[in-house]
């Protein structure tokens, strides 16, 4: 019998239609002899769709032709068992049963563990890092706060709320200066380039500041880093297990590596294959003592923030004085960093078997711990002298 796949994808999130792409990819990788794939889609309304049209990726390039077509579904648990249900008015239809959930989701309200939050809450197993790793990867202060903690190597950063900003912006924009220039400014819980801006001097600050302000409440701002060499090197495991993928050397047309780098870029007239599209040289030009350092710093990482499943690591390298940074962790990566690990020896058909075989192995471990007792501490409790009666008297009355 095979395994009933739920792969989540979309969302309200800037980077919605990087998760379809990176959804779509991992999709026509499964292995359809092991499992059963559903599509299970949220379009930027937060409505969640199903149905076999899904599947194909022109469909998506309309979303109101697509609601046309495509089945309101909602995930709920019951008697155990995990269903999908079609949504109509009070009646409500199995459309299938799940097994597993693997959400490929990127960005802000999916990716930071808002999905996962609601995929523990029904209770299914589910691929990937649980609430805290997915939140703590996403917010990229409070995860320097954790590195700094371990004394993980990062690159001097200050960070702000879009409200202080608009009470005191001299305050700040003067605490950034004396950092010194160039700086990266970016929303603090974005992906995918979105928002960041590279700033050579003053005069540009203010500008960089509004655009990252569209996007985020908090701003981070981090010292850029000299003669800049940008490397990253996936993981794959758990918080007892770990194994790194081949290190990349990653190539832009800018100061850092963009948008329109990661998922634009060489597409021209072509569908573009997500962070599969960006330019890169593997294995990374470094030596073996550096490629030591960042597998052992990414597996750092990967602990400090108890993550599961396979994340990418991205680092920083000042390649006149050889130090290295830890810039930040993708917690569902873009084309979930398949292109990294087939150089190693695994094709992305089996890091994919690896992924849900994992997810099931942790549900089933952590099914062995107590999470609730059995006994109802409520069956022999009394509100009060009047117990019930007393609740019951007091409606109305405030």
């Amino acid at each position: 019998m095979k395994i009933k796949v739920g792969v989540i994808f979309g969302g309200e999130t800037v980077e919605h239609e990087v998760s379809i792409i990176s959804a779509l990819q991992a999709i026509e990788n499964m292995n359809r002899e092991k499992y059963e794939i559903v599509p299970i889609y949220i379009a930027k309304d937060r409505t969640w769709y199903t149905g076999h049209m899904l599947f194909d990726i022109d469909v998506y390039k309309d979303f109101k032709d697509l609601k046309k077509y495509a089945t309101p579904c909602t995930l709920l648990c019951r008697n155990g068992k995990f269903y999908l249900e079609k949504v109509k008015g009070l009646f409500r239809k199995t459309i299938t049963n799940l097994d597993v959930a693997f959400p490929i989701v990127h960005g802000n309200n999916v990716e930071d563990g808002t999905i996962h939050g609601y995929l523990k809450t029904v209770g299914i197993p589910f691929v990937g890092s649980g609430v805290l790793g997915s939140a703590l990867g996403q917010d990229k202060v409070i995860m320097k706060q954790v590195f700094d903690s371990m004394n993980i190597p990062i690159v001097d950063y200050q960070w702000f709320y879009d409200s202080e900003y608009n009470e005191t912006p001299e305050d700040i924009i003067k605490n950034i200066c004396k950092m010194g220039f160039p700086v990266i400014v970016k929303p603090a819980t974005l992906g995918s380039s979105v928002g960041i801006s590279y700033v050579k001097s003053e005069v540009e600050l203010e500008h960089a500041i509004e655009e990252a302000i569209k996007y985020d409440q908090k701003i981070i701002v981090e010292r850029a880093v000299s003669n800049l060499v940008e490397v990253n090197c996936s993981v794959l495991g758990n918080y007892a297990h770990q194994e790194t993928s081949e290190i990349e050397e990653v190539l832009s047309t800018e100061e850092f590596l963009t948008y329109q780098d990661k998922y634009i870029g060489g597409t021209k007239g072509k569908a573009s294959k997500g962070m599969a599209s960006a330019s890169r040289i593997i294995p990374a030009r470094i030596d073996q003592n550096m490629e030591k350092e960042i597998r052992d710093l990414s597996c750092a990482v990967f602990r400090a923030l108890n993550l599961s499943g396979v994340c990418r690591i991205d680092f920083l390298i000042d390649k006149e004085t050889k130090k290295i940074y830890v810039n930040e962790p993708n917690t569902i990566p873009g084309s979930l960093s398949f292109y990294l690990w087939e150089p190693a020896g695994k094709k992305y058909m089996e890091l994919l078997d690896d992924l849900l075989t994992l997810a099931i192995k942790d549900y089933k471990e952590k099914r062995r711990k107590i999470y609730s007792f059995d006994t109802n501490i409520l069956s022999g409790y009394v509100m009060g002298s009047k117990g019930l009666k007393g609740v019951k008297g007091s409606k109305g009355k405030m």
